[in-house]
């Protein structure tokens, strides 16, 4: 009787619980995935409610002065994805939760019956029933009156002689695009440089309006939606407009709606109104895996608190973050989400480090990204993997060294990093490919480096290390104590001149110390903005890997193809023609690939050997690669399932073919 009072009361305690965070599941389609699959989707909205008098979300910013029902609490509803097993019986316990990337992602079945679940959470993005969204309230001044605020916005690379753009960027999800708009075409300003290291030049207002100017001449038809310049704008600059927006909404609220989600998900039986949980009583564990923007965004979640349930409880028992160097700038007003490491956007500035750390150089406290976590004790497992793009173009650097960059940052116990020498954002498409593709923009073809190898076998890690608590690989990662990070600049690295090739100087995407102004908590980039564009304090340093005299760089977990190489492959690339031509270009890579023959490279002049003086014959390259697969696999970096693909490619490929 005592054990049946226990259940009972637990039981109870689930389900209060769930009331408390998600108060509607509501599955609106569910189907067979795929169509003859042994998997079910489910997709839907499920709304919560916040109480902002809760400790656990009084970090979301302005949530205090969002509209609350009649219980006191602010309302958000998102759109949700889950994928399970037709069979619960079969579930093997571990939920997944991707987070979308600007509201796109996508479930996966996988037949070991894990539980795959996408959600909203950027509250900024359009209703659209392809992306997963959110929507979250506005806020307002107490007295209900609209709350303004400086915003601005940057165009580049726009047609040239084009009169008008509009304010608004990027198309829905878009890198980089914010949706605010002029309140008034008061204390506005408007500024235009040729590179981002350029000093602003201002355009007088008599040259610029508030207008569409795409029919009718300057100053056009007035538009506080529309941007026109009187000459039209040129594509060699870029603009940046500074304004007064109005109404921002509540956008951290996302990140309570991914915690309250996941918590119904692993612990209720039915939201409030009696809706099941599809998955009730069959989840032991959950792992989070976000890429790029949405890796920032598990790295901020985790930092302000939200890997703790409104119970106490842990939301996610294991994270992989994959290429995300920053945090995701979400809880400030007038924030952008979707940013991208552009110039003045915040997400380098406050804590990014997994160890304490004092960052003197900005005058911030000691602090790690996991100080909140450890204080509730609901830290998880966590698999960082990045690459050479992100020291190049996303500012990895002071995770790894600092703001200073005078020693190694430890890594803590539940923590572990693997770093892909070599590649470009997100990794290439791999094979044995003699020459690289398009890289859009840039003047070096793309790079075709994998890193989706690594990325496999670390995942494949991770879930053992979660479910069985077995140990994962170790980390592998350049440090500066095995002298393997340095400044930016061919000297340093030991790239090679290379003739028609660039040298890496100056295309590494500069760590600026930014004043954002008064109310602006740079340590947790939350509060509010109210110097835009930010005050530039500084250039602190940043370190990158070298390389060999190949110019391919040698700390990480090279893969198969960065072992057997065809080419120089680079986390960097230079933009070819209009606004920073000559400069880095963004978080793409760059590929330089070697001379077939001897005769070839001495022609040319070309430093690096050839595929013929490096390997002779095919055979001889495919038994190479063989043996750099083996060796990976054997330290639990590659999975034999992807080794045995990629020898297969090797194989046939047209490497020395003819020999």
């Amino acid at each position: 009787m005592r054990h049946a009072l226990l259940s009972a009361t637990l039981l109870l305690a689930l389900c209060g619980s769930a009331e408390a965070m998600v108060t509607e599941f509501l599955v609106e389609s569910r189907k067979p995935f795929p169509p003859d699959g042994h998997f079910e989707l489910l997709e839907g909205h499920f709304t919560g409610a916040l109480d902002p008098n809760d400790a656990h979300n009084k970090i979301i910013n302005d949530l205090e002065l969002a509209p609350r029902n009649a219980a006191g609490k602010v309302i958000y509803t998102s759109t949700f994805k889950l994928l399970k097993p037709l069979d619960m019986s079969a579930a093997s316990g571990l939920l997944i939760y991707d987070v979308p990337n600007r509201g796109r992602g996508a479930v996966t079945a996988l037949p070991e019956g894990h539980v795959s679940v996408i959600s909203g959470w950027q509250g900024d993005l359009p209703d659209d029933p392809a992306l997963q969204t959110i929507r979250v309230p506005v806020a307002h001044n107490p007295d209900g009156s609209s709350i303004l605020g400086p915003v601005l916005a940057r165009f580049m690379d726009m047609p040239a002689g084009i009169a008008s753009l509009d304010i608004a960027g990027g198309p829905a999800g878009g890198i980089g695009g914010h949706t605010f708009l002029p309140a008034t075409g008061k204390g506005t300003k408007l500024v235009k440089a040729t590179s981002d290291s350029a000093p602003p030049v201002e355009i007088p207002r008599t040259q610029w309006a508030f207008a569409d100017c795409s029919t009718v001449p300057f100053p056009g038809k007035p538009d506080l939606n529309k941007l026109c310049l009187k000459d039209g704008f040129d594509p060699k600059f870029a603009y940046t407009l500074s304004f007064q927006a109005k109404d921002p909404k509540v956008l951290a609220i996302g990140f309570a709606a991914t915690r309250d989600l996941i918590a119904f998900l692993r612990s209720a039986q039915a939201d409030q109104a009696g809706n099941p949980n599809p998955v009730a009583g069959k989840i032991r564990w959950t792992i989070g895996r976000g890429v790029s923007q949405s890796g920032n965004y598990l790295r901020t979640f985790l930092h302000l608190g939200f890997n703790t349930a409104e119970n106490g409880g842990t939301v996610f028992d294991g994270l992989d973050i994959l290429i995300a160097a920053r945090q995701n700038p979400m809880n400030f007003r007038f924030a952008n989400p979707g940013g991208a490491a552009n110039l003045y956007e915040p997400g380098s500035d406050g804590v990014v480090w997994w160890t304490r750390y004092a960052d003197k150089a900005r005058g911030l406290a000691e602090a790690s990204l996991l100080d909140r976590c450890n204080t509730s004790r609901t830290c998880p497992k966590i698999a960082e993997q990045l690459g050479s793009s992100e020291f190049w173009g996303l500012r990895a650097s002071p995770d790894f060294v600092g703001t200073d960059a005078k020693a190694d940052l430890p890594l803590p116990a539940n923590v572990r990093r693997y770093y892909t020498p070599g590649v470009t954002h997100g990794g290439g498409r791999g094979g044995f490919a003699l020459e690289g593709g398009p890289a859009p923009g840039c003047q070096l073809p793309c790079n075709p480096n994998p890193a989706s190898d690594t990325y496999n076998a670390i995942f494949d890690a991770l879930v053992q290390w979660v479910t069985r608590d077995t140990a994962p690989p170790p980390s592998s990662y350049p440090s500066l104590a095995q002298g393997d990070l340095v400044a930016p600049t061919a000297a340093a690295i030991g790239f090679p001149a290379i003739p028609g090739a660039p040298l890496p100087d100056g295309h590494i995407n500069r760590l600026l110390q930014y004043d954002f102004g008064k109310g602006f908590n740079a340590a947790d980039l939350s509060g509010r903005i109210s110097r835009q564009p930010p005050r530039v304090v500084r250039t602190l340093p940043s370190l990158v890997p070298r390389t060999d005299s190949d110019g391919n760089e040698l700390a990480g977990i090279r893969s198969v193809l960065l072992q057997v190489p065809l080419g120089t492959y680079l986390g960097w690339n230079v933009v070819a023609q209009g606004f920073q031509a000559g400069q880095g270009c963004g978080f793409q890579g760059g590929f330089i690939p070697f001379a077939q023959t001897k005769a070839e490279r001495s022609s040319s002049k070309d430093p690096r050997p050839s595929l013929e003086e490096r390997y002779g014959t095919h055979d001889a390259y495919v038994a190479k690669v063989k043996a750099a697969a083996a060796g990976l696999v054997s330290q639990r970096y590659l999975l034999p399932q992807d080794a045995d693909r990629i020898i297969r490619q090797a194989e046939s490929s047209d490497v020395l073919k003819s020999r």
